[in-house]
């Protein structure tokens, strides 16, 4: 980007957190115009925007306007086939911040803005927040020399908006690691706050999670939204390849479990209290009754019938006569 066409309007990444947010902060008060942007997807703990969110209470206590982008279907063949690889679970974090920044530069080039912001911090973050790292995401954005990361700006080469005057590199910092004393030392002084945790991160890092999402993904080359919202809900059990089934756990899953029935059939206990559970795929009679094996074992013994319903979309309820109750040795072999 030739240095003329620099101007101080930016595009920020504020993910709700603590490091995003005090970014803002330190370009804004150089008198920069900053437009947030807030990515969201299946596998974002904070998901869309709303009242009660820390993305929405961060912009308005920084004063910026604030655009909600989602990490669309094709981020899901990212995960299958991530070109730099993926982190110890189905985190492919390098090729993630690539693909945030090259939505980010469109909407940075419609809004007629001329650089990026984003809250890294160099070496917080095994595989993304490398010095190496970061300049091959840069080139691979095609963002190089405009993405200016305030936290960490001291320790890495100056951006453009830097060298041509825009940004006053000397009221930048030079944070690294993983350590967040400078930060919220920070955040007491200018007095931000509602911020959201550091440990709630993406969930694409939790192994749980992670397995869960490999066994949709081999299941099924285009998942619904309902099986990538079941990801977050209940005990996972995959009796085989194309026929998983979740259980819930407790009172409110079990209306989660109904709620999102379209994905797959739903099976319940009939008479008695006890859990829900919703399998995705057609299973035979023998899976079936294995099913409401399932719905037994989690059901107090003293609460337990033996009828379950069963209902498929589209078809009318049926009911099952089960008296077994599932084996916990199979339970745990085939747990996801």
């Amino acid at each position: 980007m030739e240095e003329r066409r620099l101007n101080r309007k930016a595009v920020a990444l504020l993910s709700g957190g603590l490091d995003s947010a005090l970014a803002i902060y330190l370009v804004k008060r150089q008198g920069v115009d900053v437009t947030a942007v807030h990515f969201t997807s299946f596998f974002s703990p904070l998901g869309s925007i709303n009242e009660d969110s820390p993305v929405r209470s961060l912009a308005q206590q920084l004063d910026v306007p604030v655009v909600e982008m989602a990490k669309e279907r094709d981020f899901l063949d990212l995960i299958r086939n991530p070109k730099f690889g993926l982190g110890k679970n189905l985190n492919p974090c390098i090729d993630c911040r690539i693909y945030t920044f090259r939505k980010a530069k469109t909407l940075m080039e419609e809004l007629g803005a001329s650089f990026i912001v984003t809250g890294e911090v160099v070496g917080q973050r095994p595989m993304s927040q490398r010095k190496d790292t970061i300049r091959l995401i840069e080139k691979q954005a095609d963002c190089t020399g405009i993405v200016v990361r305030p936290l960490s700006a001291k320790v890495l080469p100056p951006s453009l908006p830097e060298t041509a005057g825009m940004l006053d590199r000397a009221q930048l910092l030079d944070i690294t690691g993983r350590g967040r004393k400078v930060q919220t030392k920070l955040a007491a002084e200018i007095g931000l706050r509602g911020y959201s945790p550091p440990a709630g991160g993406c969930l694409l890092t939790d192994p749980i999670f992670s397995r869960r999402l490999r066994a949709v993904l081999e299941d099924t080359r285009d998942p619904s939204p309902e099986e990538l919202e079941l990801l977050r809900v209940g005990r996972h059990i995959r009796f085989r390849s194309g026929l998983r089934v979740v259980v819930s756990r407790n009172e409110m899953e079990n209306q989660r479990l109904e709620s999102l029935s379209g994905a797959g059939s739903l099976y319940f206990p009939v008479g008695f209290p006890g859990p829900t559970a919703l399998a995705i795929g057609i299973p035979d009679s023998e899976e079936e009754a294995l099913i409401g094996a399932l719905v037994r074992r989690y059901t107090k013994a003293s609460s337990r019938r033996d009828t379950i319903g069963a209902q498929r979309p589209g078809s009318p309820e049926r009911f099952l006569s089960v008296s077994a109750v599932a084996d916990d040795e199979w339970i745990a072999a085939h747990m996801i």
